[in-house]
């Protein structure tokens, strides 16, 4: 069982944390920022090829933090494999000792750096949690059987701000029902906002760590409300970015406080800190958030 499964299974305050590997070979940076979170987090997201720009694979950062003695959680999209290929970086994942798995869908390659590429979507998020489910049985999606097989402990993506949100709670039920044990929120900026979600997902009793990505300026905040759909700024927020001399560091603060009163109000089972770009920074926000 996964360090990650024992938190969160245990009703413990799970913390996760993002770092996306190089855009290039040199992993020295991404390994130096994942031995700063320690022992301060249950799991460390790696990220699969996110926003559709080129990077190294998700699969040989997470056997890195593994040789280091830390836990990945292996991201896996949809959008680049088919379920032949999603299948066998199962399999390797498995062999290499990776516990927790996140599925996602993936965004469209014309965002990102390559815009040429051609989607596959031979899987979706939810395709991909049943396959997963079905090698953790010692069976592959074609009806094989398998002599060895991994077990994961599975997770997939919700938006709390999404609107209508009825929509994203009938995709959490399928999630569920492929076999999802834990959720990691779009990033959120308000209480009240996961007040309500925590209500509306009472029924459904799993795990939800809410999205943290900390601000870095007010322009940030506003790109990330005009273009990001299911992020919503608060203008408090964005006006106290704009006040602050060192808004970098406000930034931080406000992630901090935000989590601490997440724990203290018991609206969530845990975070998950998306600092990517600024990785070093989660233990300063950890530190804010008093964990």
């Amino acid at each position: 069982m996964s360090l990650l499964q024992k938190a969160l299974e245990n009703n413990e305050f799970a913390v996760t944390a993002e770092l996306a590997p190089p855009k290039g070979i040199d992993f020295s940076h991404a390994l130096q920022c994942a031995e700063l979170f320690g022992e301060r987090v249950h799991g460390i997201n790696v990220t699969d090829f996110q926003s559709a720009i080129l990077r190294a694979t998700s699969l040989a950062m997470c056997k890195a933090l593994i040789d280091m003695g830390l836990e990945p959680v292996f991201q896996i999209t949809g959008r680049d494999r088919n379920r032949l290929a999603i299948q066998g970086e199962m399999l390797s994942a498995g062999f290499f000792g990776v516990e927790n798995l996140l599925a996602l869908t993936g965004d469209h390659p014309t965002v990102g750096d390559n815009p040429d590429a051609k989607p596959v979507y031979d899987l979706d998020s939810v395709g991909i949690l049943q396959a997963a489910r079905l090698l953790s049985q010692g069976v592959d999606m074609g009806g094989n059987k398998l002599e060895t097989y991994p077990s994961f402990f599975l997770g997939a993506s919700v938006t709390p701000e999404y609107d209508p949100i009825e929509l994203q709670l009938i995709k959490m039920q399928k999630k569920i029902q492929a076999g999802a044990k834990f959720f990691q929120t779009q990033a959120i900026y308000s209480i009240e906002t996961m007040k309500k979600f925590k209500e509306l997902t009472k029924p459904f009793n799993t795990k939800i760590l809410a999205g943290i990505i900390p601000l870095k300026s007010a322009g940030m905040a506003k790109y990330m409300n005009k273009n990001i759909p299911g992020i919503n700024v608060p203008d408090e927020l964005i006006e106290r970015m704009k006040k602050s001399s060192e808004p970098a560091k406000e930034g931080i603060k406000i992630a901090g406080e935000l989590i601490y009163e997440l724990r203290d109000k018991n609206l969530c089972d845990g975070v998950h800190i998306m600092a990517i770009g600024a990785e070093e920074n989660v233990p300063l926000i950890l530190d804010e958030a008093r964990l």
